[in-house]
């Protein structure tokens, strides 16, 4: 068995290198994928293209199955979605960029629910007695 297992060694970490680059591939198309919906009109058309031109690369690349395909795609992508990024700063860092505003407990109202925690500490009286 421990022969048979030295022997298939080099096909395993092959596809364990395999699964994990899809699995960071698959999470950073997903990523990419809702940050680009939600902020698309932050960046420039060509840099939109980009980003999804780096997410079609990318989802080709899996289906490969080539995990150096995959990687290099990934860190395509990862260059591409950072002008995303770069420009949603720029964007909140404006004056009168429209941030939401802190919220309050009990619904944001300002008044207390029934529900809201108290911090507080707790003293037991009868252990002071003995």
């Amino acid at each position: 068995m421990a022969r048979d297992a030295e022997g298939h060694a080099a096909e395993d970490r092959k596809l364990r290198d395999t699964i994990e680059a899809r699995n960071r591939a698959d999470a950073m198309v997903y990523n990419v994928e809702k940050t680009l919906k939600e902020h698309r009109s932050k960046v420039g058309e060509a840099e939109a293209k980009e980003i999804e031109s780096a997410l079609e690369e990318t989802k080709k690349a899996m289906a490969d199955n080539d995990p150096a395909r995959i990687n290099s795609a990934v860190d395509r992508l990862t260059t591409a979605s950072h002008k995303l990024a770069e420009a949603m700063y720029k964007t909140a860092g404006q004056p009168g960029a429209q941030q939401a505003p802190p919220e309050q407990p009990g619904g944001g109202d300002g008044k207390k629910g029934k529900d809201d925690v108290v911090d507080a500490e707790f003293v037991d009286v009868d252990d002071k007695k003995k």
